[in-house]
């Protein structure tokens, strides 16, 4: 069975990290570049920055933070918000990202995925999804960081998506963000079963249990979290003492201070 992922998510705006609850009440809580390094210290198997105001502004990546924290780092480093464009996929993988995700873009031009999977290989091409229930075994995908609705059947979407060559969904659970409940474990089942690409849980985690819920009663191959990972509440090394006691498999924590290879 392949190594199970902890990845710490964090949110820049502005250039610093911030925090919400349901994408709203947002919270400057430090820089990205000192998060990025101790996460990759305490042995993350990825890092995610995404730059939650980017698509709603109309701004550009944050290519200086990513720059700065490729330097630093020795583990892949996925970038979002404000990807629209294939020269943006190109500018964001050569300031030092190894894989570029993409949300509200590919919903509105879907062929943003398929163009960016040829050209740079679907390992680098991330789909992020924020969804949101409507009904019982429904659920409908959202844009411009939550703002927007746009209609569009979330188990259709993870569908399209895959047939387009992403190689990975990020999917975030809008009703669960920020609340540290636990992961959308009726959302992930939903996604997971109907694609056969990773699927990354998001949204809603809080403590120990809800890492090992995500990967006991779902087949997603990382869960991402942020609030308990920048308040200081648990380590990723805590994270993964935790999940190898029950018999998760997860990456070795001292594999991961090897030097980055450009």
């Amino acid at each position: 069975m392949l190594a199970k992922r902890i990845i710490p998510c964090l949110d820049v705006r502005d250039g610093h990290v911030v925090k919400g609850v349901n994408f709203e009440g947002v919270k400057d809580v430090g820089d990205p570049v000192e998060f990025a390094y101790e996460y990759n210290m305490q042995g993350a198997d990825e890092l995610v920055f995404y730059d939650i105001t980017a698509s709603h502004e109309g701004r550009g990546a944050m290519l200086d933070v990513v720059r700065n924290t490729a330097k630093k780092v020795f583990i892949p480093l996925t970038v979002g918000g404000g990807i629209k464009t294939i020269e943006d996929f190109r500018e964001t993988l050569r300031a030092g990202a190894d894989k570029v995700s993409v949300n509200s873009q590919a919903v509105q031009n879907p062929e943003l995925i398929r163009e960016a999977a040829d050209i740079f290989g679907s390992q680098c091409v991330v789909v992020g999804i924020d969804a949101k229930k409507v009904s019982d075994g429904k659920w409908t995908v959202y844009i411009n960081g939550g703002r927007i609705d746009y209609k569009l059947d979330l188990i259709e979407w993870v569908r399209e998506i895959e047939k387009l060559g992403a190689g990975e969904i990020c999917l975030n659970s809008i009703d669960t963000d920020g609340v540290r409940g636990g992961y959308d474990i009726e959302m992930l089942n939903a996604v997971c079963d109907a694609v056969k690409i990773p699927v990354i849980a998001s949204g809603g985690c809080g403590k120990l249990e809800d890492f090992l819920e995500a990967f006991k009663k779902t087949n997603c191959s990382a869960a991402l979290a942020a609030s308990l990972f920048h308040f200081k509440e648990l380590t990723v090394n805590e994270v993964k003492s935790y999940l190898i006691k029950y018999g998760v498999p997860v990456r070795d924590v001292s594999n991961n201070l090897s030097p980055r290879l450009f």
